[in-house]
């Protein structure tokens, strides 16, 4: 029974134990006495023994915002080595030690003298000791705790945004995913369920749903349609305490854009359009827009026209305007009045992207019936070709008729039509057409080396109405006529060596044709007739357009003949052959063994012997530098017997002085008087030149007297010799101009320049009877003596 007795007793040491520890763990404010703890570990499977420890406390958790009006009570600090006589004093140091947490040094209670907020820190380290107060030792090992803040429900759910926004394509299925929304809890997630987030929708339904625990916001409704509506605005609300009652809560609001697919076709808003134009418009011309309305947006609304059928499917064209999705409709060939005044077409709009799920609502494309109607005009010329090539001989005869060019009027009325050349395109007045026909023929000769080709523009313009008109380029294409003859292709410096032997080549000449034959140039060249046989000279033909001049005699000499001339007749293979001769001048010239040019004149021979050609080229620099030297001495020397008296760039040696004075009449005392000119013995004595020093200014050069009444021309060629034979007369670098118009005439003159030599006062009187354009002169001139005076 002992034995039976005992075995519980075992066992429920050992499970008291067991809690003691976890509750040591787990709950640090469960009391601690000076018991020993045990701490067991392996040690060659010997028992450990108890390790005896003397601190006690018995609380360690603290709920945050406490709102009591006393000091919340932590926990107490004992050792079993107060014997309760006071003899012990207890110390906390640590977080928050002596401000959030004090402690009693007699009792070692600990309070907590401030609000505490576990989300700012939810833990706090202390360390406490005991020491006597008599000794002052620590009758204990410092020991630390730990002290740990509760938490409360005080933090409601926050969003991470307080506004989102989302968007998800128009006809989407139920249950598609939009936006997931993310709300938190500064609250402990592991005490209790004040963090424990629940989202619910509170604005939005029955278009959109939320998952409460995961806040995926989705579709609730099928088939929304962007064009019924576009914005959606949802609000989601997050509670926590799983979203009981008193839970606290946040919300956010969400904004959802639908965005479009190709669920609409285009549609045309009428289907007929009428359009005119006028036969004569140009080539792309644009005559109307069309449109189809698309609700749908963006790429989903780009369309495309194109003409499905019609009798003007080839006459017009559409294109698409990307910008404003209209359909253009221009004008593809001429359009012509007279052959079809109405067409008809079919235009389809569709869609350039549609959407594969949505092509069971049917075709996404519209098709309407475009009119047009061609208004007639009066229209220009109409001629048969494009341009005209026109190709003609260039010895045709002046006059003759090279080509002809025709228009017609498209008009029903078929006016009659005359033809010109445009002079601006034909300066030279080269070709002239006749008028009724459009027959074009030459007016001058033609020469294809000069001009090969002429480009001239011919109008046709409607007789009846001449702003009706047309303009065609006309290419006259010069053929080319054998009346060149063939010649040297350049001036060929010939010589032979006076050492040459028989057999050497010394030249090789080639020559030039400004005609052009077909066949390309072919040349033949032989010595002429008259000299058949050169005794100096062999001219062979290389059969390739060059001949070689080849010597025939063994030596030449210089001092018997240094210059022999080679006649060649050179003449071509084209019809009519032409031919002419060419002088080749051949130089006597002495070489050195290598056939290298030395000199080719006799005097060089003559003075090889005495002086060097080096020696002779600086005797002949030094003569031309000692001219040179004369020259310049005598220059500066008469400059400077001469020297001017007035020094600056307008010097009047530099210039042509004209005299340009017309006068004011008898009473413009300052002019010019002529009676100087008639009467020479008038002339103040020759007056000292201003514009260089004279040599003695005593000396007054006087000229020859003239008699009574010279003849003005007379007077005029006497002072040129004067002036040609002094060299101090006016500037010799200057223009003395002397104007003569002749003798007296016949029907007297009107001008009173003679007034001062005349014996006696003219009568005016007969200017009243030529008419009222002289009547000022009359009244000037005429009346009694006393007007005159």
């Amino acid at each position: 029974m002992g034995t039976y007795h005992c075995i519980p007793l075992l066992i429920w040491t050992y499970m008291f134990h067991t809690v003691d520890t976890i509750l040591l763990q787990e709950k640090p404010n469960s009391y601690l006495s000076s018991k020993n703890i045990v701490g067991l570990t392996k040690d060659d499977g010997k028992m450990l023994r108890r390790t005896k420890r003397g601190w006690m406390w018995n609380q360690f958790f603290l709920l945050e915002e406490y709102t009591g009006t006393d000091t919340q009570y932590v926990g107490k600090l004992h050792t079993d080595q107060d014997k309760g006589d006071g003899n012990l004093k207890y110390i906390l140091t640590g977080d928050g030690a002596g401000s959030l947490f004090v402690i009693d040094e007699n009792t070692g209670d600990i309070h907590a003298a401030k609000k505490l907020d576990r989300e700012e820190k939810s833990l706090y380290i202390l360390r406490a000791k005991a020491i006597d107060r008599k000794t002052g030792r620590q009758v204990e090992p410092e020991s630390e705790f730990i002290i740990k803040i509760h938490d409360i429900n005080d933090n409601e759910p926050k969003f991470t945004k307080d506004l989102y926004t989302a968007s998800v394509p128009e006809m989407s299925g139920v249950g598609t995913s939009v936006i997931q929304v993310t709300a938190t809890d500064a609250d402990d997630a592991n005490y209790g369920n004040s963090a424990k987030v629940v989202y619910s929708i509170l604005q939005g339904q029955p278009y959109f749903s939320v998952d409460p625990e995961s806040g995926i916001i989705k579709t609730a409704l099928p088939d929304m349609s962007r064009e019924n509506r576009e914005q959606y605005q949802v609000v989601i609300q997050a509670k926590d305490m799983g979203g009981q009652m008193g839970g606290l809560s946040g919300t956010t609001t969400v904004n959802i854009t639908l965005t479009d697919v190709n669920n609409n076709p285009p549609r045309f808003p009428q289907s007929t359009y009428q359009f005119n134009s006028p036969e004569s418009v140009p080539l792309g011309t644009h005559l109307g827009r069309i449109k189809a309305n698309d609700p749908d947006v963006g790429e989903n609304a780009e369309m495309e026209y194109r003409i499905a059928e019609g009798d003007g499917a080839d006459m017009f064209d559409v294109i698409t305007d990307k910008d404003t999705q209209e359909g253009i409709i221009t004008v593809k060939q001429n359009l012509d009045f007279e052959n079809q005044m109405l067409y008809t077409l079919r235009v389809d709009a569709s869609n350039t992207h549609p959407d594969p799920r949505f092509l069971h609502l049917g075709p996404f494309k519209d098709t309407a019936v475009v009119k047009i109607s061609v208004e007639d005009i009066d229209e220009p010329p109409v001629f048969s070709k494009v341009s005209y090539l026109i190709e003609v001989d260039e010895d045709v005869k002046e006059g003759s008729i090279i080509g002809q060019v025709t228009a017609y009027d498209p008009d029903a009325r078929n006016n009659l039509i005359k033809y010109s050349v445009d002079r601006h395109t034909d300066m030279d007045r080269i070709f002239g057409i006749h008028s009724e026909n459009g027959s074009i023929f030459t007016l001058k000769a033609l020469d294809r080396e000069s001009s090969p080709w002429h480009n001239i523009t011919v109008t046709a313009t409607e007789i009846n109405n001449p702003k009706q008109s047309s303009h065609i380029p006309v290419f006259i294409r010069i053929l080319d006529i054998n009346d060149h003859a063939p010649e040297f292709a350049m001036y060929y410096e010939t010589f032979v060596c006076e050492n040459a032997k028989p057999g050497q080549l010394i030249q090789t000449v080639s020559v030039m044709d400004k005609d052009d034959p077909p066949r390309g140039h072919k040349f033949y060249f032989e010595p002429v007739p008259e000299f058949t046989l050169n005794p100096n000279f062999t001219i062979v033909d290389n059969k390739d357009n060059t001949a070689g001049i080849m010597t025939r005699k063994d030596g030449y000499s210089r001092n018997k003949m240094s210059t022999y001339l080679l006649p060649i007749l050179i003449f071509d293979n084209d019809y009519p052959i032409q031919s002419s001769t060419g002088t080749l001048t051949i130089r006597v010239c002495a070489c050195d063994n290598q056939g290298n040019m030395q000199s080719c004149t006799a005097e060089a021979l003559i003075l090889s012997a005495g002086l060097s050609t080096g020696a002779l080229v600086a005797i002949l620099l030094c003569v031309l530098i000692l001219l040179i030297l004369v020259v310049l001495f005598a220059a500066l020397k008469r400059q400077r017997k001469k020297e001017p008296l007035i020094i600056s760039k307008d010097d009047v040696r530099d210039n042509i002085v004209t005299y340009n004075d017309e006068g004011g009449g008898e009473e413009d005392t300052q002019a010019f008087d002529i009676g100087t000119l008639r009467n020479p013995e008038a002339r103040e004595d020759t007056k000292l030149r201003r514009d260089v020093m004279p040599e003695t200014i005593f000396q007054i050069r006087r000229t020859v007297p003239l008699w009574e009444n010279i003849d003005v021309q007379d007077f005029i060629h006497r002072r040129l010799k004067e002036n040609d034979a002094d060299p101090s007369a006016p500037p010799y670098d200057s223009l003395a101009t002397y104007a003569y118009e002749g003798n007296d005439s016949i029907a007297d003159s009107l001008s009173s320049l003679e007034s001062l030599t005349a014996d006696c006062n003219q009568d005016y009187d007969y200017l009243s009877d030529w008419g009222p354009r002289f009547k000022k002169l009359a009244d000037m001139y005429g009346g009694d003596d006393s007007d005159r005076d």
